[in-house]
């Protein structure tokens, strides 16, 4: 009998246990919905990421390439990139201050890619240079389904791109103390990574699955895209997953 009876409180105490986890789980991947340009007269495209276990308020900016790299258009960016105005720009009186800052280290390699220059000579959006908001919106703070469109109908074969990066993210080869004079640098850490999938219209797929590529210069001097990602660690965690969808 008393056999029986632990057997019901371990089946109970099980079933609890998975449901319990299952919610979890399930509060994890809760995600942001966000909208973009859906004006747009082309493609809709969809974004699904999803969080690893690195994600914390990481900005990033999701555009579109033809296969000779060259850009098309912006689909999503962050706020604060696209206007240059940070909720934590700065501190005063040990309090986060918002204001204007010129960070070229955030997300570099889309910057340069858009390749419009500010009066000071970064490529990082400005006051006089800022992204319109059709195409910008906030940073969500869990994984996220982006659903936005091309401005117009795009060639048969093109890139999807997306660039990631999340402050202060130092391991033991991006030490904050790597390039001691270098404030742009100590900000970032480990460069942003850059994702990209390819997208052949005259083969559809029902989904596609973005992959790193490459990470951005780690202070934002330059526009390069560097292929070896071993000296990476959390930053190749931020997203679990990047899907897109095309409809």
């Amino acid at each position: 009998m008393n056999r029986v009876l632990l057997l019901i409180i371990a089946l109970v105490t099980g079933a609890c246990t998975t449901g319990a986890l299952k919610s979890k789980n399930q509060a994890q991947e809760e995600k942001s919905t966000l909208t973009s340009n859906a004006g747009g007269k082309g493609s809709e495209i969809i974004v699904e990421l999803s969080r690893g276990e690195s994600f914390y308020y990481p900005l990033f900016a999701i555009w579109l390439e033809d296969m000779d790299g060259k850009y098309i258009q912006t689909l999503y960016v962050a706020k604060s990139v696209a206007t240059g105005i940070f909720e934590y720009a700065r501190q005063e009186n040990n309090k986060w201050v918002t204001d204007i800052k010129r960070a070229p280290q955030t997300l570099p390699y889309w910057a340069h890619k858009r390749a419009v220059t500010a009066a000071d000579g970064l490529f990082m959006p400005d006051s006089r240079t800022t992204v319109p908001d059709a195409y910008t919106g906030a940073t969500p703070q869990t994984g996220f389904v982006l659903t936005s469109h091309a401005d117009s109908p795009l060639p048969e074969k093109y890139k999807v791109m997306m660039e990631i990066n999340q402050n202060w993210d130092w391991n033991d080869y991006w030490t904050n103390d790597k390039y001691p004079e270098d404030e742009n640098y100590k900000w970032s850490c480990q460069p942003a990574l850059v994702y990209e999938t390819v997208i052949d219209s005259r083969s559809m797929k029902d989904s596609y699955k973005m992959e790193p590529v490459g990470h951005s210069h780690y202070s934002g001097k330059t526009g390069e895209l560097f292929t070896d990602l071993s000296t990476l660690t959390t930053a190749l965690q931020i997203a679990d997953s990047v899907i897109v969808r095309i409809k």
